[in-house]
């Protein structure tokens, strides 16, 4: 069952300039300045967030504002609608014709960007880039084998056994033109771990609504409207979008508050109250299917960020130590302003097989905790390295912060090593830490996509790609096997609760909580809010 997420919409009083006074800087205002243009525009929609996109390489980084704006230029063969079912796109209609074989029809008369005709050798050819090794999207192609031609309008996917998500998976894998990929030698992803650069890294050639017009990193992404687009947009009265990244809260929210941006993705949770109050403001909320979560190093014999000696998360003690000392309720509390859902779940309620039953938290108790620690040899504690990013999830660094403090009480010396997301995804698929805070989104909304890519030991394919820590059951890897194939719903539901309990019992992780998302945005502009937290401009409109 795939859920709508449930929004609330609100426009009051006018917020108070104290919002920002204080802590905008002179500096933050010749930002704020120079993201401006005439606001009589009224077909130029501008968009802010505290981070940048990372790559404009449909297939290279499976992070969620990256995918974000993928959704404006490149589209899948299936996607999601406003209220997360799956609908046609690039294939107007698929048949199962055997356990491992889809048929796909695809939509006809459609053209990318530079004009080139959409065929099904784009289709086999962006499929086979997907399964690349430097592609980040090996758990959308979770159990794809190949894609094969039957003729210019038709395309089979093959997979290696009964694939029940595969319509799910391919919601996420983006069409690109053979012939200019080709040309412009982007036969292969960027490998953006390692710092390639490449020309689809910085250019773009797909069949969505908009057209990129400019890209300067980390100071603003245009975009512009594709007059030749075979889909119909909400509304004619944007024709140009720009992205840009803000970092400083108090500097996004200004730029919000003077009409110099039209939309925030992430408000800070302190503002929001303050935002609702404001006639000329509305925001909207509702729950994200992503999951925050902490990490640590259980495979290594020694941390490389911290005390040196034997590696302390190697055993369980140390782990339920960490577990009953950190309070998720005060990091609700105190840091989310009561904007999350604590949790001691790996997936979120909007995800096939959540359920309440692995909801089963212990209690904070800091002398148990000790002890746990005593006994595992540690009773003087350790020091260790928290990676954060600073500019990704609501409050991350601070959540982090909060980390460090609690376990200081159990004498675990926390520095929290906070950085932008452009250097803190590098740095962990290049597996260069000992402890981090990771969020996971649920683009198939099913579990085998957070099962098999942070709990599964890494493998072949999408086995463990975002499994940083070393965590290994062969369990829970036999359960997650399972699931790939499995098609009846009930025993999936099964699989994944008795593996997210084995999971559980281990400490493999330390859930904190799931997002709730509020968006702000101008009173005449309109969005569409869905709980995989994009927003999509060809659902937007301002009056």
């Amino acid at each position: 069952m795939q859920f709508a997420p449930a929004i609330r919409e609100i426009n009051r009083t006018t917020l108070v300039g104290q919002l920002v006074c204080g802590s905008t800087s002179a500096l933050a205002m010749v930002i704020v300045m120079a993201i401006a243009s005439p606001l009589a525009d009224a077909k130029t929609f501008r968009w802010a967030s505290q981070g940048d996109i990372l790559t404009m390489d449909p297939h290279s980084q499976n992070e969620g504002l990256n995918n974000s704006m993928s959704d404006h230029i490149y589209e899948p063969l299936v996607n999601r609608g406003k209220t997360m079912a799956i609908e046609p796109c690039l294939a107007t209609s698929w048949t199962q014709l055997n356990p491992t074989t889809m048929r796909f029809k695809l939509r006809d008369k459609v053209i990318f960007h530079d004009g080139a005709a959409f065929s099904a050798d784009d289709v086999v050819f962006s499929i086979t880039r997907a399964l690349e090794k430097t592609s980040d999207f090996s758990a959308y192609m979770q159990g794809i084998k190949s894609a094969k031609k039957i003729d210019g309008l038709t395309v089979d996917i093959v997979s290696d056994g009964p694939n029940p998500t595969l319509l799910d998976q391919l919601t996420e894998v983006r069409m690109m033109n053979k012939a200019w990929a080709l040309k412009n030698n982007a036969q292969k992803p960027q490998d953006f771990k390692n710092k390639e650069e490449t020309y689809s890294a910085r250019n773009t050639n797909g069949t969505g609504p908009f057209i990129l017009k400019a890209r300067e990193p980390d100071i603003k992404t245009v975009i512009v409207v594709n007059p030749k687009w075979w889909g119909k947009r909400d509304s004619e009265s944007i024709d140009e979008v720009i992205y840009t990244p803000i970092k400083n809260n108090a500097t996004r929210i200004s730029a919000l508050l003077s009409g110099e941006v039209d939309f925030v993705l992430d408000p800070p949770v302190q503002d929001v109250p303050k935002l609702k109050e404001d006639k000329a403001i509305k925001v909207l909320e509702g729950n994200e299917n992503r999951t925050i979560f902490l990490n640590f190093d259980q495979g290594r014999d020694e941390l490389l960020y911290g005390s040196k000696g034997k590696n302390p998360f190697k055993d369980i003690r140390v782990r339920q130590a960490m577990l009953q000392a950190i309070d998720v309720n005060a990091i609700y509390v105190s840091v989310m302003r009561k904007l999350s859902l604590p949790t001691m779940s790996l997936i979120a309620p909007q995800v096939r097989g959540y359920t309440k039953e692995v909801e089963n938290r212990p209690p904070v108790d800091i002398a148990k905790a000790k002890k746990l620690m005593a006994d595992a040899g540690f009773g003087n504690g350790f020091d260790v390295t928290l990676d954060c990013p600073d500019n990704r999830y609501i409050n991350d660094q601070a959540i982090c912060v909060a980390i460090a403090g609690m376990l200081a009480k159990i004498d675990i010396r926390v520095k929290v090593n906070a950085m932008p997301r452009a250097l803190y995804f590098p740095k962990l698929q290049n597996t260069d830490t000992s402890m981090y805070l990771l969020g996971w989104g649920v683009p198939t909304f099913d579990s085998l996509y957070t099962l098999q890519s942070i709990v599964r030991t890494k493998g072949l394919g999408g086995d463990g790609t975002w499994n940083f820590s070393g965590y290994s059951n062969p369990k829970i890897d036999a359960i997650i096997d399972a699931l790939k194939t499995e098609v009846d719903i009930k025993k999936r539901a099964e699989l994944t609760k008795t593996a997210l309990l084995l999971e559980q019992a281990d400490v493999g992780h330390i859930p904190l909580h799931h997002q709730i998302i509020p968006w702000a945005m101008r009173g005449n502009t309109t969005v569409v809010h869905r709980a995989d937290n994009r927003m999509l401009a060809k659902w937007a409109v301002i009056n």
